[in-house]
């Protein structure tokens, strides 16, 4: 392995190291004091371990951020009317009449983190060649996470709103983006005689109705399967992939939903049409001619489909108390025992040019390479009580379209259908509320991709690589990840995670010999955070 092959592997090694950093820090939490300040209640009314909603949060976010069930009767801050009620009865003359807070809706959010890394993280270091120096990373550090600003409710006549923005991120400005900015119609089937909750839209920028939210996930790191992008193996040996899809399933969309059903009881669908903003550029492949860069992009010409289906069986036996929003206690009101099962489907279509030629073989011009994609997947969500167990499954798949450059051509002429890019896994996790303030977590994380190099198992391009290390062509991440996290407050928490990740070690193909010593990316995570 030259030196060139060995500062890939090494900074692979250091921007995973980073991304441990980075998926440490949780994104923006559907928890909203703002909330709590108008209906003079706490956190934990719609929260069983912020943001992880209860059921009541569930019916809550559902209802358009409203009580489900005589919301103005709860309210201790009444909101600002925008024109008379009388005024709806001379509608279309006049303004629709609407509702805007009474306390301004904003709320504050900020974490921090330490990270202690596996003492022999440094050990990839063995292999490198006479007098190089090479990368360092540190044992242990200090980082900040998000400070971000956000504001959610309703103007009443069943629109509501979400806006999240993170202002800074790791402590830098730049890094800053916004996560969720969206409108949504609540209960549009009432004006078309539809059952009541059976049509929602919405519309904006907006996290993908998912199983299991990635941007309000209640861990410190996020599940993997959802981070999960698709990159084709770009070293020249074969099966070629011409893939390059930035795309992954936690990635913001922008278009309209529409939805229906409950998510604490009964169905719940959503069909979302939206674009993806996943760009880059890359070089070709090594065996590909000629040597130029390409561009890559989501298809803005086709719009990107998204569904998803699940049912809910509450599993109560009182029947009453199985139909309401919360089952009944001895204690007052728990979340219901049930039982989940849903699947979800995504189609898109990536967009590669290429210089190329006409079919003269000479002429210059553009060649456009549209590779369909899609993801699938299944999910089921089981919880007793104060026990919560569930899990999900993707499969990926993305065809490959291989560029070919005809005898005696100056450039690429055209595609050719080749083996296709794929990946699969999921994860299953236990949470434990064994007491109201202190959740223990189990968690279980696999991803296994046909491109993957997390694992840094580097070919040598000038020999072919042995079967036993060639075939099937894919690297499979393993994570176990236990933690616990503490209600200081219900508004601060703090939270603890180690992240246990099987030894790696870099092979040279050709000779079957390791080219480093053995090393860990495990990682003791510690976070402090409050929202205000």
């Amino acid at each position: 392995m030259n030196g060139k092959s060995f500062s890939f592997v090494f900074a692979a090694v250091l921007a995973i190291l980073c991304a441990l950093v980075v998926l440490s820090l949780p994104p923006s939490a559907d928890a909203i004091p703002a909330f709590s300040r108008r209906y003079g209640t706490s956190c934990t009314t719609c929260h069983s371990d912020f943001p992880k909603l209860n059921d009541f949060g569930k019916a809550f976010k559902d209802a358009g951020f409203k009580f489900p069930k005589d919301d103005e009767s709860f309210l201790k801050t009444p909101p600002v009317l925008l024109g008379a009620p009388a005024q709806a009865e001379l509608w279309p003359h006049t303004v629709y009449p609407g509702s805007i807070p009474g306390l301004l809706p904003i709320g504050l959010r900020y974490n921090t983190y330490f990270q202690q890394v596996s003492a022999n993280r440094n050990n990839f270091n063995l292999a490198l060649p006479a007098g190089t120096v090479g990368n360092f990373i540190p044992k242990s550090d200090f980082e900040p996470g998000y400070f971000s600003i956000f504001t959610a409710g309703n103007f009443g006549t069943g629109i509501s709103w979400w806006v999240d923005d993170d202002i800074s991120v790791a402590g830098a400005n730049v890094n800053g983006a916004l996560g969720d900015g969206y409108l949504k119609f609540n209960d549009l089937s009432r004006f078309l005689k539809l059952p009541k909750d059976s049509l929602n839209l919405r519309a904006g920028q907006f996290e993908l109705d998912l199983p299991f939210s990635q941007a309000r996930t209640w861990n410190l790191s996020g599940w993997d399967i959802f981070s999960q992008a698709n990159i084709g193996v770009q070293n020249g040996l074969a099966p070629a992939q011409n893939v390059n899809n930035g795309l992954a399933l936690e990635d913001a969309a922008n278009g309209v939903e529409f939805s229906g059903g409950h998510a604490y009881q009964g169905y719940h669908y959503s069909v979302a049409v939206f674009d993806q903003n996943t760009t880059g550029v890359f070089s070709n492949p090594p065996n590909v001619a000629p040597q130029n860069a390409i561009a890559y992009s989501s298809d803005s010409n086709f719009k990107d489909l998204y569904g998803r289906f699940v049912y809910r069986f509450n599993l109560e036996k009182d029947p009453a108390s199985r139909n309401e929003v919360q089952a009944a206690g001895t204690t007052g009101p728990r979340d219901h025992t049930y039982l989940a099962l849903g699947t979800f489907y995504f189609y898109g279509r990536t967009v590669q040019p290429f210089s190329g030629v006409l079919s003269d073989g000479v002429t210059p011009t553009v060649l456009t390479a549209r590779e369909p994609f899609y993801r699938i997947g299944g999910d089921v969500n089981f919880n007793y009580r104060t026990f919560n167990v569930f899990g999900v499954y993707v499969a990926a798949h993305d065809h490959n379209l291989l560029p070919v450059t005809a005898s005696g051509a100056a450039g690429i002429t055209g595609f050719t259908p080749s083996a296709a890019a794929t990946f699969s896994g999921g994860f299953a996790e236990a949470d434990y509320l064994a007491l109201p303030w202190a959740m223990t977590i189990m968690r279980w994380d696999q991803v296994k991709s046909t491109a993957d190099r997390v694992n840094f198992i580097e070919y040598d391009p000038s020999a072919p690589p042995p079967s036993s290390f060639f075939s099937p062509y894919s690297a499979t991440r393993n994570r176990f990840t236990p933690g616990e996290q503490f209600l200081i407050h219900a508004n601060i928490k703090a939270s603890i995670e180690y992240q246990i990740r099987p030894q790696q070690i870099v092979y040279n193909p050709a000779t079957g010999l390791p080219l480093t010593g053995p090393f860990r990316t495990n990682a003791l995570i510690v976070g402090l955070e409050f929202v205000y």
